[in-house]
């Protein structure tokens, strides 16, 4: 689920949290990093629950025979059949691993603010997607393009939805972003038929990214007067307060990467982290950072300091 590059934001996450708060305790950023870690996962589980909830509300209306939550008006506004029997929802809805991820993990949010589902259920009934949708005929292709259609429009970018999980969870509000498009990846390309584990994907690929993250937390944080140096050799005139704090955190993982990684290739991890500084720091961040990393590999290639094997992951 999570790439090597979302690894590496999630420890400049950490490093940036501690150049915050001077806490220098690396003890307590790698229970930290690892928290951040699972905790995408979590939201993950806790969003497809949100489905989840939607599909249990709409089949208890339906087999109640109650509207309560649902506006009526003249013009026939539909009720809940066709969410009941949205065959996409029902599968989440039914989904035995995503109701055990969710009791193993003791995701009650949903349950104990069920003004939010309400909120989200109500949108959905008088969206004309719905009043489109709920008219014509269907089958596992439509229920699922309905479904994502309504995650896009309606559950992503809900600014209540947000605020709720920004309150929820402290490493959420930079995950929402992730996890929503994961799950739209995710239901896109889901069939009729699919197993069920599908829907619950290892969160990393194998246990060697959990050591990448922890080795790259400890080698930035454990040298990083080391790393500062390599800096300075480069900028003659640097100064730190000059830098933004995120550029210079993300020199120094490159800088670590290039020297304690061998594994890594340096093209990946310039272009890694490249990628972040145009997404997380200022427009003329990535040259800068391109401009330092492309010399110091000059360099230490010269110096005989640069010793890479094998292919290297992202």
């Amino acid at each position: 689920m999570l790439t090597r590059r979302q690894i590496r934001v999630k420890v400049m996450q950490c490093i940036y949290a501690i150049t915050l708060s001077r806490d220098g305790s690396l003890e307590k950023q790698e229970k930290f990093l690892k928290l951040s870690i699972g905790q995408t996962f979590t939201l993950y589980i806790l969003m497809l629950g949100l489905l989840r909830e939607i599909y249990l509300m709409a089949a208890s209306h339906h087999e109640k025979g109650q509207t309560k939550y649902l506006k009526h008006d003249p013009s026939g506004l539909p009720g809940p059949e066709a969410l009941a029997a949205n065959s996409v929802l029902r599968y989440l809805g039914e989904h035995s691993g995503l109701k055990a991820a969710i009791e193993k993990r003791k995701l009650r949010q949903w349950y104990l603010n069920e003004e939010y589902v309400k909120i989200v259920f109500r949108q959905i009934a008088e969206s004309p997607e719905y009043a489109d949708y709920a008219s014509g005929s269907t089958d596992w292709e439509t229920d699922r393009d309905f479904v994502l259609a309504v995650f896009r429009e309606i559950i992503a970018p809900n600014e209540k939805i947000y605020e709720f999980l920004e309150d929820e969870g402290i490493t959420w509000v930079d995950d929402i972003p992730l996890v929503n498009t994961f799950i739209v990846k995710r239901l896109a390309k889901l069939k009729e038929g699919t197993p069920d584990a599908y829907l619950l994907p290892p969160l990393l690929k194998n246990s060697e990214d959990m050591e990448f993250a922890m080795e790259l937390l400890r080698k930035t944080l454990l040298r990083n007067e080391d790393l500062e140096q390599e800096i300075e050799g480069k900028t003659p005139n640097w100064d730190k307060e000059r830098i933004a704090d995120i550029d210079g955190i993300l020199l120094k993982m490159g800088i670590a990467e290039l020297l304690y990684f061998p594994s890594i290739p340096e093209r990946v991890t310039i272009n890694e982290y490249l990628e972040i500084a145009k997404e997380y720091s200022t427009p003329k961040s990535s040259i800068f950072i391109n401009g330092i990393l492309d010399k110091l590999i000059r360099d230490y290639r010269e110096a005989g300091k640069l010793k890479k094997t094998g292919r290297g992951l992202l």
